[in-house]
């Protein structure tokens, strides 16, 4: 088997879902002939994958953290890279009794329903700017029984979640492409909504935006952020400069390129220095 990205690859998940089969039956009823209706509807995804389509908009289903979202051209394909941020989330709150969480441009739900469901106790609040995205996380909350849990939010950024919050942790996956390096079809990204994925000039309008937010807020706990290999480092040193007191590091994904940057704000023990009125 190639790669993930492979045309072979493609073209079992294509028909897998034509013909409502898992891989393990195609390997197994290889020489199964097609019907002329499942042979029409295989060569229509086959030529949809051929003009730059992501599989996922063909199928509508996307795997993350070992379940199955639905997704459609209104919201980003989950990456794996994107677990990793849910993995230093759910480590960094370890210790935290039910703790809140914030997911910040939620996209799909990905993040914010992963998080619900493997913290059974934790409460969850998913923003999004994008009402066809939050349909798309609603939906995915209802099938993978998280609702009662997940309070979603339209609105812009960190700025629309309810004032009186107080996170355990957020987490966000914003925009973070530069504008002139968006990409054009047949690039399977170019597929992608450009609103979740274009950062501005230097990739980090969304990321001001949030870090200036997050510390108008004040909260403690942990912020997780996900960008881009060349982006990575320019917004750990934008967290530093306006965290006060605040440990700041990045992360790399399992390629090794920087990717993630986790800020891990807490709250300062007083001194025999300091006036207690």
């Amino acid at each position: 088997m190639r790669p993930r990205d492979g045309a072979r690859y493609d073209a079992t998940s294509l028909l897998a879902f034509v013909l409502g089969r898992d891989a393990a039956w195609l390997l197994a009823h290889g020489d199964a002939p097609l019907s002329g209706v499942e042979r029409a509807r295989f060569e229509a995804a086959i030529a949809r994958r051929a003009r730059g389509e992501p599989v996922p908009y063909i199928t509508g289903v996307a795997g993350f953290f070992g379940r199955t979202f639905a997704v459609d051209a209104s919201v980003l394909v989950p990456r794996p890279e994107t677990e990793d941020a849910v993995a230093l989330a759910l480590a960094a709150t370890a210790a935290v009794a039910a703790p809140h969480y914030c997911d910040v441009g939620t996209g799909s739900g990905a993040i914010a329903l992963t998080l619900a469901l493997e913290r059974p106790d934790a409460t969850v609040t998913a923003i999004d700017v994008s009402p066809a995205a939050l349909a798309i996380a609603r939906r995915n909350a209802r099938a993978l029984g998280a609702e009662a849990r997940v309070r979603f939010v339209l609105g812009d950024g960190l700025a629309a979640a309810p004032p009186a919050a107080r996170f355990a942790c957020i987490v966000a996956n914003l925009p973070y492409v530069r504008t002139n390096d968006l990409a054009r079809a047949p690039d399977p990204t170019s597929f992608e909504p450009r609103l979740a994925l274009d950062g501005g000039a230097d990739g980090l309008d969304a990321y001001r935006a949030l870090v200036r937010d997050a510390v108008a807020r004040g909260d403690d706990g942990t912020l997780v952020m996900e960008g881009g290999p060349d982006t990575a480092r320019a917004l750990a040193d934008l967290a530093a400069g306006a965290f006060a007191d605040a440990r700041v590091e990045t992360v790399r994904d399992l390629a090794g390129l920087e990717r993630l940057v986790v800020v891990r704000r807490e709250r300062r023990a007083p001194s025999e220095n300091d006036v207690v009125p």
